[in-house]
């Protein structure tokens, strides 16, 4: 290439470059308003004006000074724009009711005019831009060194509903849905408190999403608030389009398959994480909020168990836990026993798993392997099927692949036992993130039982128990309270413990308000009453039967004596009366 076409093409590159909106962005992003109608004009043009929803209307601001507005169609609310903007600045000032003042005109518009509060004056282009791309009205007048931002923004939006992840037994059918907005009103009804902190960031060079911190403040550890914004604000990319981009940059351990942060679409569960004294990260346009710290015991806890009576739910959280450890452990316990260690099964259950193994080519570890990997892309590919043919789909592929596995020889029917409790067990587990760790764990866990037997299982599960000990989200222990111990904290690890019971919050969090109940509010409620709530309530004014009957008695032979007495002045009274 000749140095002329090696310049000439470097020439065009900077010439398109330049010619690129966000370069212009960038170049003018802190210029300010000169108060020229018409150099406003063309700069929001050609920065926006290639845009078929972008909308500049010319028009006089009281019939005698010069004025544009500009908006996006598509994300304002016209209806506000034409009755609550253009109607009051269009009306002449006898119409108005607007008289000529000594104040600013833009004071004058702002205070007096706009009926609208939500109306700022701004005068830097970038503001004014950024206004613009979130749905806000920008009015220019000439002559003026200050724009107008109006909040007009109305986008279409689905209506709260039951959360689709997170199913309710009992307890609130609302979820989250994507306005940040709606999110945060569905948070304050729930804690109507004056100690709810909401603070508000932007992330994403692009996209400039709005990022809501949720607090309490005076139960939420000051230390805790303050690294969850240091992190944020370290975030550097160009579009945050749900809160799990977030999750990635804000966990302590990007390499660990365990999550470290919970997320949630139920504004129930967020509000009893605050006032546990954690901190939620809710973003514009998700619907899923962010919780931290998180530890191990929240993956297989569910609010069910705090609005049921605790006896029976103490138990369901057993059987959770109990399936959360078979679709760890089963498979690769399974390969261990029957590879090197068949002995340790019952002579008569040996001989059925044996005859049922007869026809199967390929040992214990290949079998579950391909077992495994099989119902793991049965599971993808229902989950990505239409909702309508998914469920079905499931069913009859299990039934099906299982059934010719086993007649073709390629799978056992105790492998297919085995793998059908394993899939069963990973549902049982409430949180998704948390199942999908121990899912990938099951493969690596296999393979050193199929090598080393029962010594390759217990070599896997320490390496998963020192991970977990090292683990920490926010530099709060991931294994609290088990480890450190605690036996306050313990009540809600294994079993729930009774409301009255839990008294203070989790230690772990080290929350600046201990305590969440009063003090014997257990002998408060059951011990209300020492006697019998079923025996008659007795009047103190009032006198026993016996004491009443005395009283009648009393009074009868009183109106008896007064009847004697006035018998004799009846008879003279009709006496004189005959004379």
């Amino acid at each position: 290439m000749s140095y002329s076409n090696w310049l000439r093409s470097k020439v065009s590159k900077k010439q398109n470059k330049a010619a690129v909106p966000d370069h212009v962005m960038d170049e003018k992003k802190n210029r300010e308003l000169s108060g020229s109608l018409a150099e406003a004009v063309e700069f929001m043009k050609k920065l926006l004006g290639e845009n078929d929803d972008f909308v500049t209307h010319r028009f006089h601001v009281f019939g005698k000074h010069d004025a544009a507005i500009f908006y996006f169609s598509h994300m304002v609310d016209q209806s506000v724009i034409n009755n609550d903007i253009l109607k009051p600045l269009m009306l002449k000032p006898r119409e108005s009711g607007q008289q000529d003042a000594a104040a600013p005109l833009k004071e004058v518009l702002v205070k007096d005019t706009l009926y609208h509060s939500e109306a700022i004056l701004e005068k830097r282009f970038g503001k004014l831009v950024e206004g613009l791309l979130f749905g806000q009205s920008v009015v220019v007048v000439d002559g003026m060194d200050e724009a107008i931002m109006i909040g007009t923004r109305n986008i279409m939006k689905r209506s709260i509903d039951q959360p689709a992840t997170e199913q309710v037994i009992r307890g609130a059918r609302e979820g989250f849905i994507e306005m940040l907005g709606t999110n945060i009103s569905l948070l304050r009804y729930r804690l109507q408190t004056p100690d709810l902190r909401v603070n508000t960031m932007e992330i994403g060079t692009k996209t400039k999403s709005k990022v809501a911190i949720c607090y309490l403040a005076g139960v939420t550890n000051p230390g805790i608030v303050r690294e969850v914004k240091n992190r944020l604000s370290k975030v550097n990319i160009d579009a945050v389009l749900d809160s799990g981009y977030l999750e990635q940059f804000i966990e302590d351990n990007h390499w660990s398959p365990f999550p470290q942060v919970q997320y949630t679409e139920r504004p129930d569960k967020v509000a009893a994480n605050l006032l546990e004294g954690r901190v939620a990260i809710i973003v514009d346009g998700s619907p899923l909020a962010l919780i931290v710290p998180t530890v191990f015991s929240q993956f297989y806890q569910t609010m069910e168990d705090y609005t049921e009576r605790y006896v029976m739910m103490s138990a369901i959280r057993l059987a959770r836990l109990v399936a959360l450890i078979f679709s760890l452990i089963f498979p690769s316990l399974y390969v261990a026993v029957i590879s090197f260690n068949p002995e340790l099964i019952p002579t008569e259950f040996a001989v059925a798993v044996a005859g049922g193994r007869a026809g199967v080519p390929f040992p214990a570890i290949i079998e579950v392997l391909f077992m495994e990997v099989t119902m793991e892309v049965l599971r993808e590919a229902t989950i990505r099927l239409p909702q309508q043919v998914g469920g079905a789909l499931s069913i009859v592929g299990v039934l099906v692949i299982g059934q010719a596995a086993v007649s073709a020889g390629f799978a056992s029917p105790i492998t297919v036992v085995i793998i059908a409790l394993t899939t069963i067990g990973s549902f049982a587990t409430p949180s998704y993130n948390a199942a999908l760790a121990l899912r990938l764990l099951r493969f690596p866990l296999v393979i050193l039982s199929g090598i080393f037997g029962l010594y390759g299982l217990m070599i896997g599960i320490i390496f998963i128990a020192n991970h977990l000990l090292s683990l920490r989200s926010f530099g709060v222990p991931y294994l609290s309270p088990l480890v450190p111990g605690n036996f306050l904290d313990s009540r809600d690890l294994l079993i729930r413990g009774p409301l009255w019971k839990m008294k203070s919050r989790p230690s772990f969090l080290h929350p600046l308000d201990q305590s969440r109940t009063g003090e014997n509010i257990g002998q408060a409620v059951i011990h209300s009453r020492e006697d019998d709530i079923m025996e008659p309530v007795h009047n103190p004014n009032a006198k026993d039967g016996n004491s009443a009957k005395d009283d009648k008695g009393a009074k009868d032979d009183n109106s008896a004596k007064d009847d004697d007495n006035s018998a004799p002045d009846d008879k003279n009274a009709k006496e004189d009366k005959e004379r």
